[in-house]
């Protein structure tokens, strides 16, 4: 089959809270045998992904790791909501992570402003590079959190995970380096005064971002 399908198999049951021997028997198949297939050892014919696909109702490219959401396909720029995700937090945290999460998001709109001014997809890809790979290693921490949460969620293991990110981060970052060494910018000024002129909705974040984060830095010199 391919590396991608025993991890999401396993990983659906798993985040469904089903137990193997349950699925085997609603899959018409040994638990043993689903067993192997969840462990890579056996390869599944056609008729048994179908009957995974539609147990798990999900696509059969999602479940060959063609795509990263269930229902299957390419996603595009108009299936992203521009509308925040919505915050549930525990009483008191309520104030706390609104701010933040406003800090983030409005700092990283700029950010995209700026790259878009800037023009240069070397730049943009490096940024970007950063960004997801800063986002991953983020998410994979909190989601040791709870010891519960199936690690074949990823098919990086855990273990490795952070360090992996932090290569590829320190990579992308010296790329992000050698590359702004040798560019002139586009000819696009950065200033707060063109950041809150351009930006007038989000510059009061980006500005606070810049003022807290050197403040903890100032602490560790």
């Amino acid at each position: 089959m391919n590396a991608d399908f025993p991890r999401i198999l396993a990983l659906l049951r798993k985040e469904r809270h089903i137990s193997q021997k349950a699925a085997a028997a609603d899959l018409g198949v040994a638990q043993a045998l689903l067993s192997h297939y969840e462990k890579g050892k056996r390869e599944p014919g056609l008729d048994f992904l179908v009957r995974v696909a539609d147990y798990y109702n999900v696509s059969t490219d999602y479940l060959l790791g063609r795509s990263a959401v269930t229902s299957g396909g390419i996603i595009t720029e108009q299936d992203i909501p521009d509308t925040d995700v919505p915050t549930k937090a525990k009483v008191g945290a309520n104030i706390t992570i609104t701010l933040s999460k406003k800090l983030a998001m409005n700092s990283i709109d700029i950010i995209y402003g700026i790259l878009g001014r800037i023009g240069d997809s070397r730049i943009t890809g490096a940024v970007t590079s950063v960004i997801n790979l800063t986002i991953y290693k983020v998410f994979r921490l909190i989601f040791r959190a709870n010891k519960s949460n199936t690690q074949t969620m990823f098919e990086i293991p855990d273990i490795r995970s952070c360090h992996i990110a932090d290569a590829g981060i320190h990579i992308s970052e010296a790329e992000l380096a050698s590359i702004v060494r040798d560019s002139d910018g586009g000819g696009s000024e950065i200033s707060t005064v063109v950041i809150e002129s351009e930006y007038p909705k989000q510059s009061p974040a980006l500005l606070s971002l810049i003022k807290s984060s050197e403040a903890q830095l100032k602490k560790l010199m």
